[in-house]
C-alpha cells in the first residue's frame, strides 16, 4: 500500500467492514442419518449467516445512497449489487434484501449507534437498525455483558469520515489519470487519499471526507468517466490510536463480542479501536 497525502492532513488508516466467519460444527453420533444432519445443519446456519450479511450490505448501501432502493439512482447500491453478483450470490437472496430495505424505510425503521468498552479497554461503537429499539437494546446488553463488555462513552477514540473507494485502470494513462481523479475529489471535498497498486490489473484509490460531503464525493467518482468501478461508499469510524499489546486471550475475548454482535439482526457494523 503506497500512501499519497494532501497538504492538509496525514493519511487516516482506513476501516474495513470485518469479514463474517463461519465455522462448521461437528456431527453428533456415529450413525450416517446423524452427520449427514450434522453437515445440513452446519450449512444451513452458514447460508444463513450469509444471507443476513447480504441483508446488512444492502440497509447500509440504501441508508447511504439517501434511501433509494433503485441502482439506477443510488450509485452506492449498484456498487454492492455488482459485487454480491461477483460472488455469486443467488439472485433470489438479492431481491429478498431489496424488499426487506424497502420495508425498512416504509416501516420508518430507526437507526441507532451504541458505545461500549470491550476487554482491554477496546472502544466498540455499534451501528443499528430496528423496528424495536426495546428489543434490540436488551440483545446487544445481553452479548456485551454475556462476553465481558459494557456500554460505554467511546466516540471519543474514534472519528467519523465518509469513504470512497474507486478501481482505476492500471494502464498507460493511469498516472495522468490519476492526477486528473484527485484535483476532482478535491475539488469535492475529499481530505485524504491512499493508493493500492499492482503490477497487473486495476489499482484501488481510496478518499476520505467529512461525513457531509460523501454524497458528493460519490458523484464526483462515479461522474469524471476516470473510474473503472465504485467500490465502495461509506460512512466509517476510524480509531484515533489503534489499542495496542493485547494478549492473545484478550483479542480473542474481542473477537468473540463483535462475532456476536454481527450475528444480529439489528446490528449493522460494528467498529473497534483495534482497526484492521
Amino acid at each position: 500500500m503506497n500512501f499519497l497525502r494532501l497538504p492538509s492532513r496525514p493519511v487516516l488508516a482506513l476501516v474495513t467492514r470485518r469479514p463474517l466467519h463461519t465455522s462448521c460444527v461437528c456431527a453428533s453420533g456415529h450413525n450416517k442419518w446423524s452427520k449427514i444432519k450434522g453437515v445440513k445443519g452446519a450449512n444451513d446456519r452458514a447460508r444463513g449467516q450469509i444471507l443476513n450479511r447480504v441483508n446488512k450490505d444492502i440497509t447500509i448501501a440504501v441508508r447511504t445512497g439517501g434511501g433509494s432502493v433503485d441502482p439506477e439512482t443510488n450509485v452506492t447500491l449498484a456498487a454492492v449489487l455488482r459485487r454480491l453478483k461477483s460472488q455469486g450470490v443467488p439472485k433470489d437472496n438479492v431481491e429478498s434484501a431489496l424488499k426487506r430495505a424497502a420495508g425498512e424505510r416504509e416501516r420508518g425503521d430507526q437507526q441507532l449507534v451504541y458505545e461500549a468498552l470491550a476487554p482491554g479497554s477496546v472502544g466498540m461503537i455499534i451501528e443499528c437498525q430496528t423496528d424495536n429499539v426495546n428489543r434490540t437494546l436488551h440483545t446487544v446488553r445481553h452479548w456485551l455483558t454475556d462476553d465481558g463488555a459494557r456500554l460505554a462513552p467511546v466516540k471519543f477514540m474514534f472519528t467519523r469520515h465518509g469513504l470512497v473507494s474507486v478501481a482505476l485502470e492500471n494502464d498507460d494513462s493511469y498516472a495522468d489519470k490519476l492526477e486528473t481523479l484527485i484535483e476532482k475529489m478535491m475539488d469535492a471535498g475529499a481530505e485524504d487519499f491512499a493508493t493500492l497498486e499492482s503490477e497487473e490489473g486495476d489499482a484501488e484509490i481510496s478518499f476520505t471526507c467529512q461525513p457531509e460531503a460523501l454524497h458528493r464525493l460519490t458523484s464526483a467518482a462515479t461522474e469524471s468517466g476516470l473510474c473503472k468501478e465504485l467500490l465502495r461508499s461509506d460512512l466509517v469510524y476510524t480509531p484515533i490510536e489503534k489499542t495496542t499489546d493485547l494478549d492473545e486471550g484478550t483479542l480473542q475475548k474481542v473477537d468473540k463480542c463483535v462475532d456476536h454482535l454481527e450475528r444480529c439482526d439489528d446490528v449493522l457494523q460494528v467498529w473497534t479501536t483495534l482497526g484492521e
